[in-house]
């Protein structure tokens, strides 16, 4: 319950008590201080509806709902009931009778901005946007305030996207929002951001996509400014939409001069740079190439452009840019997937990842960032690749002569994308049984060493050397995916066990040791293990599965039930929440997020996990709950069936 922060009349100090009662969890004792207040009080309705909500919460629906009913009736109009009473309605999970409550309440005080308000939030909860679009109206005769006329319009948009009939959408929902936008525009009415991006998506929701750019490069435009480069990336969307690639190519071009890491704007670059090049576009004579400025219409201009770029990179002395040296391979790899035969002019792909891994190896993000860019090497060049890669990274050999081993973290970080790699390039999977216990040995040996790095973190942080464990455990995995037996799987438990001792917040240790668990039929230590994963909101729909599709199956019923429970509160009260994010986007004019929490929404509601959930909860009531009992004389029936 809200607090007060002032005494508005005598009322409140009597239903402070109340409400603390039920802030505090005690709500035997609310209703008892309810009822006391009711004796001396018989017309105090909200100490009704407060004790109603001790009745909800302590499990007597029936007399909650009849006593709130009773309440409502008497159409209230006071602050302190109809607050009571939403909450009340919330956790019934009735928010359609909310609205009924203060259509009444406007009625009687239809000059109040508040219950409006409360009105439009209350149809928004329950998705009735054609009454969300009268009250948004409704709202702004009485205070004519953009954000209530702009409610208005996005209502009509909304009605727009859950209309069955896209022809209805598009000749009739959208194009009145887009008049009633015009119609502040024209009046230079328009004050906010938010109205100018939801003018933006009415005209491309319409295919208005000349209207749109148009919109984005005049003074409204201008008011894209929440977020960094906002504008121009809208701008470069409706230039791809136009097919007005020179536009689209010069935008980007110009873009990269200012921010040359910026991955978006090398994707849009080479988009356009090979449309022109398909349509042949040549610019004309004497004019300038496009309105956003110089265009590269040839792969080699694309050529000379990424390597300017990379010059002015190797000019720096430090924190060089990844930018421009991954979009030199890009550019190989499109010019290879089109088949052109001049990709060898901008350098040997070989030369230039291993050129790559010597700048940028000492950091996590290096093997990431060059798996992508390994299809472009023949099996024939994988050894060589490795083993160059290997020349870059400077291990200290040990005076017992084991294993050569770094010196630091950045050392350890260029070896370890190595091994990475070289398991990419499935160099490990081609060694033998007894060549993989030997490269298992040698990871474990770097992780051990690997350890003394991070012998300050703190235990939420990861070790440094962590992906030495979970390697090793992945290739005990492919010895028992080889051989059958189930000996690797053990000591792969025993390899990541010990990497969980070290790094407690691992989730990828905990992820495959709940794998591994489950394929050796020991479910127990899979619970703990979930529940230590902290799995928030949508993960339960991600990962959860994990945890539900086991559970059963090895006849943990118990478990399976709670947590086939705790898998359907979560996708039960995404309805609800839902639709509190939409509500706090009206309120703060995320227009563009409201279709987006709608689509979630729907995502979720058709999750196969969901579905599956759904069902496995079904089966365990038949089977805990149900009687089971066979009558002997119908054994023989059911035998027989």
């Amino acid at each position: 319950m809200a607090a007060r922060s002032h005494v508005q009349d005598p009322n409140d100090r009597r239903l402070r008590p109340i409400y603390d009662s039920l802030d505090n969890g005690n709500n035997k004792m609310a209703i008892q201080q309810a009822d006391k207040l009711l004796k001396k009080h018989k017309d105090l309705h909200c100490a009704k509806v407060l004790k109603a909500i001790g009745l909800q919460r302590t499990g007597k629906h029936d007399e909650a709902f009849s006593l709130a009913q009773e309440v409502t009736a008497l159409e209230p109009t006071d602050d302190n009931s109809l607050q009571a009473l939403t909450i009340l309605y919330r956790e019934m999970h009735r928010p359609e009778l909310v609205t009924k409550l203060y259509e009444a309440a406007v009625k009687k005080v239809p000059s109040s901005e508040e219950y409006h308000s409360h009105l439009f939030m209350a149809y928004a909860r329950v998705g009735e946007y054609k009454k969300m679009q009268q009250a948004g109206m409704a709202l702004y005769k009485i205070v004519p305030k953009n954000p209530y006329y702009f409610w208005s319009v996005m209502s009509l948009v909304m009605q727009s996207i859950s209309a069955q009939d896209e022809k209805l959408s598009k000749t009739m929902f959208l194009p009145l929002a887009e008049r009633m936008v015009e119609k502040m525009v024209k009046e230079d009415k328009i004050e906010a951001e938010a109205e100018v991006q939801l003018y933006y998506m009415i005209l491309e929701r319409l295919g208005k996509f000349q209207e749109a750019l148009n919109v984005l490069r005049g003074n409204l435009g201008e008011k894209l400014t929440s977020e960094l480069q906002s504008r121009e990336s809208k701008c470069l969307a409706m230039y791809k939409k136009l097919r007005k690639w020179q536009e689209c190519n010069a935008l980007s071009r110009k873009l990269l001069l200012n921010n040359p890491d910026d991955w978006q704007f090398y994707l849009s670059y080479f988009d356009s740079l090979f449309h022109l090049v398909d349509e042949g576009w040549i610019p004309p004579e004497g004019n300038d190439h496009s309105v956003e400025g110089v265009v590269d219409y040839s792969v080699e201009e694309a050529a000379k452009f990424i390597e300017d770029r990379i010059i002015n990179e190797e000019s720096k002395g430090f924190r060089k840019l990844r930018g421009p040296y991954l979009a030199k391979l890009e550019l190989i790899q499109r010019l290879r997937q089109r088949g052109a035969n001049d990709e060898h002019k901008l350098g040997e792909p070989v030369e230039l990842m291993i050129q790559y891994f010597e700048k940028f190896g000492d950091k996590p993000c290096c093997y990431t960032d060059l798996k992508v860019f390994v299809d472009l090497l023949s099996p024939d060049q994988h050894i060589q690749f490795i083993n160059k890669l290997m020349e870059a990274v400077p291990l200290m050999v040990p005076a017992d002569g084991g294993f050569a081993l770094p010196g630091d973290t950045k050392v350890m970080y260029r070896h370890m994308c190595v091994v990475q790699l070289s398991r990419l390039l499935c160099l490990h999977h081609n060694k033998d049984q007894s060549e993989k216990l030997n490269l298992i040995g040698e990871l474990m040996s770097r992780y051990r060493h690997g350890l003394e790095f991070g012998k300050s973190c703190l235990k939420t942080e990861l070790q440094s050397c962590d992906n030495y464990c979970l390697l090793a455990a992945h290739v005990f995995i492919d010895i028992w995916k080889d051989t059958g037996d189930e000996w690797p799987l053990w000591q792969s438990m025993y390899v990541l066990e010990e990497g969980l001792f070290h790094s407690p917040c691992n989730a990828q240790f905990k992820l495959l040791l709940t794998r591994i668990f489950c394929h050796l039929g020991a479910f127990e230590p899979v619970v703990d293990l979930y529940s230590s994963l902290d799995a928030k909101h949508v993960q339960h729909d991600t990962i959860g599965y994990l945890l539900t599709r086991y559970a059963e199956a090895l006849g943990q019923f118990a478990a399976a039930s709670q947590s086939c429970n705790f898998t359907l509160r979560f996708f039960h009260s995404n309805q609800k929440d839902t639709s509190e994010y939409i509500i706090q986007a009206y309120k703060y004019g995320a227009f563009e997020k409201i279709p987006e929490f709608i689509a979630f929404r729907n995502r979720l509601n058709n999750s196969l996990h969901f579905a599956q959930v759904r069902t496995e909860r079904m089966l365990l009531d038949l089977f805990l709950e149900a009687n089971m009992y066979v009558c002997p004389r119908h054994q023989c029936r059911w035998r027989k069936v």
